[in-house]
């Protein structure tokens, strides 16, 4: 060895953790792997170590040990939206794993390939420990796979089998009540919606809140055909400018997106229209944007990442309980 070679760094192993902790290895891999006996300081302690060590799980070693990856993946859409949920989402299920021994992987619903694609995927090569899914439709066959597969998943939303698997929901159903209660409390009586989807559980949800509550106070509501808030903005302004042309006495509009609208903005104002001047627009968001793109736009904010935060640990309670109990929880709109 000459004078300017160095000594190679030893790995820090879990030994190494446990002749700093004064603990034992199997309590040290225990506390690591979160299991349940080991106390929340002891956890604490461990992990303190691990990080001023630098330890780094051999994963391969990890499966061969347990069967398990420490990964769950989280699967989202491709959107060249810039507003959409999708980079919050992953930071927010990506925090709400800190601190865990599980690592976030994601996996992009590609181009050309079916909902089940990447599912599929992950399941049969077992690249990961849990799935979390999104735009959920009521029969999802995702969630069908995956429950006869006996595969630990979550799902961002509820499908029709909601009772046997775990998720969180934010209540479009109550959003939509909620909108139309404002806006008629604004004097308005015939409404637009521009809903999600309605092949996804949120879109059907979303319709029948706006739909009752319009029917219950007694005012017009019209739900113009082959549009959603997901529609590309172009398609949505020229659905909302024909039906303001066969409408005129439209006075408010509910959509489930910024993307939305601002597609409905760029409509009213091409007829010389201005939000809030005989015209209401009420917006769901995820992040407070739309009062400053248009200080009259109404809105109510979905909390991401609430949902990303019990996402990762509905997950995590998947993994660790075989699928025993599942975790739900519907989120209010404020």
């Amino acid at each position: 060895m000459t004078a300017t070679t160095a000594t190679p760094r030893r790995r820090p192993t879990l030994k190494t953790i446990a002749e700093l902790s004064g603990l034992a290895v199997t309590t040290v891999s225990r506390a690591l792997g979160d299991a349940p006996d080991i106390s929340a300081q002891t956890k604490e302690t461990v992990r303190r170590i691990a990080s001023e060590v630098g330890y780094v799980p051999d994963r391969a070693g990890v499966r061969l040990r347990t069967g398990r990856t420490n990964v769950i993946s989280l699967v989202v859409p491709t959107e060249e939206d810039a507003l959409n949920m999708t980079p919050r989402l992953i930071a927010a299920v990506a925090g709400g794993l800190s601190g865990t021994p599980y690592h976030l992987v994601v996996v992009p619903e590609m181009p050309g390939q079916t909902l089940m694609d990447p599912v599929r995927y992950v399941v049969e090569t077992r690249s990961a420990d849990a799935v979390i899914i999104n735009r959920i439709q009521p029969q999802d066959p995702r969630v069908a796979y995956m429950r006869a597969q006996g595969f630990p998943f979550v799902t961002h939303g509820r499908s029709d089998w909601r009772d046997d698997h775990a998720w969180f929901d934010y209540d479009n159903a109550a959003f939509g009540v909620i909108a139309v209660q404002r806006l008629v409390a604004r004097g308005r009586r015939s409404l637009v919606l521009i809903g999600p989807p309605t092949d996804q559980s949120y879109g059907r949800d979303m319709l029948a809140g706006v739909r009752d509550q319009a029917r219950a106070q007694g005012v017009t509501l019209h739900v113009p055909s082959g549009v959603s808030s997901d529609s590309p903005a172009p398609q949505i302004a020229a659905s909302v400018g024909a039906t303001l042309q066969s409408h005129p006495e439209t006075d408010a509009i509910i959509t489930a997106s910024p993307h939305g609208a601002m597609a409905v903005v760029g409509a009213l104002e091409a007829q010389g229209r201005a939000v809030g001047q005989g015209i209401d627009l009420f917006a769901k968001e995820t992040f407070p944007f739309l009062s400053l793109f248009r200080p009259g736009i109404l809105t109510v904010t979905e909390d991401i990442r609430t949902a990303g935060l019990f996402l990762a640990k509905a997950a995590i309670h998947e993994i660790t309980q075989g699928g025993r109990s599942h975790l739900h929880h519907l989120d209010s709109p404020a």
